[in-house]
């Protein structure tokens, strides 16, 4: 084998179409399990043969659209404009995040200080929260903490719990790598997180120990 053969190909740079695309495919994913729930609600409710199992499809139809409801409010945020706010109070994105978490194994432990945060630092927290959950597959609980330090916002989410993990492509998105092997949907988050927080003027990275995992960003106030 000649040596150049032994040498691996460097992972080129994810174009601004293939991030969006991803990105879109992400929140697809988010909100393609509920509205099917809602769908199969309405199903049984018209199927005669089905008619002793109304209770059961009202509670399908309810605690679907709940879900998609609180998934379509928190991405709204995390991901996008959010109509042009520029500075969002932090008792909001306390509710829109315990929302998101009621349909999640974690716990939310939600510690921010400062009233109130621009777009990139609201951004932040929301997605390091998501991440941080996401990273508890079996339970566990996510404590997000938020300070002002001589102009800077600086975020520490943790995440403990068994069986807490970080996953290669979450770690390889926050350092602002391509996509290598995993799930896109895992990668594109963690990209995008790493995308505005370094067009932001800030930094962020991700360590994991036995039974946690913890993410860490520094922003401008």
């Amino acid at each position: 084998m000649t040596e150049a053969a032994t040498i691996a190909e460097p992972l080129a740079t994810p174009r601004t179409a293939e991030v969006a695309a991803y990105l879109a495919a992400r929140m697809c994913h988010d909100f393609i399990s509920p509205a099917s729930a809602i769908v199969s609600g309405l199903d049984l409710l018209e199927d005669p043969s089905a008619q002793d199992m109304r209770e059961e499809a009202m509670g399908l139809i309810s605690s679907s659209a709940r879900k998609l409801a609180d998934a379509l409010s928190f991405t709204r945020v995390a991901f996008g404009a959010s109509a042009m706010a520029e500075t969002f109070d932090c008792r909001e994105l306390a509710k829109l995040t315990t929302a998101i978490f009621q349909h999640m194994r974690a716990q939310l432990d939600w510690q921010v200080t400062p009233l109130g945060v621009n777009k990139p630092a609201a951004r932040t927290l929301l997605n390091l929260a998501q991440l941080a959950g996401a990273a508890l597959p079996t339970g566990g609980t996510a404590r997000v903490q938020a300070v002002e330090e001589d102009g800077n916002l600086v975020i520490a989410v943790e995440a403990t719990g068994p069986r807490a993990r970080l996953r290669p492509e979450v770690a390889a998105g926050l350092r602002g790598e391509p996509m290598g092997e995993g799930l896109h949907g895992h990668w594109v988050q963690a990209y995008y997180v790493s995308l505005f927080i370094n067009d932001a003027g800030g930094r962020v990275f991700a360590e994991a120990s036995e039974e946690k995992v913890v993410f860490a960003a520094t922003l401008p106030a």
